[in-house]
């Protein structure tokens, strides 16, 4: 069944509350809407996360340090296993993120 999306409609009852599109042999891949920050965490897999509408601040840690970068529509962040992070929406914000279900 083909599907036609329109992100920057979405939108859900509370925080990162998702529409799920399609799961591809134990990748989910799931729209989220938000307005408040997710939390401090650590996926078990690889994390692609991709703004379709408004502006995130990505945190991350590497090497011990926190670092941060402000992501806009149509930017793309990748997590690697074992990356600590953490999503800061500035207002509203939908997000694509792909990534080994069930996940955090």
């Amino acid at each position: 069944m083909n599907k036609v999306i329109r992100s920057h409609l979405f939108t859900a009852e509370h925080a990162w509350g998702a529409l799920d599109i399609t799961n591809m042999n134990g990748i989910s891949v799931r729209l989220h809407w938000t307005d408040k920050p997710y939390k401090w965490h650590i996926n078990d897999g690889e994390e692609v996360f991709a703004v379709m509408d408004g502006t995130v601040e990505m945190r991350y840690k590497e090497e011990g340090q926190e670092k941060a970068v402000l992501l806009h529509t149509g930017d793309i962040f990748y997590a690697s296993i074992g990356t600590e992070h953490v999503a800061h929406p500035q207002g509203e914000a939908r997000i694509l993120v792909i990534e080994k279900e069930d996940s955090i």
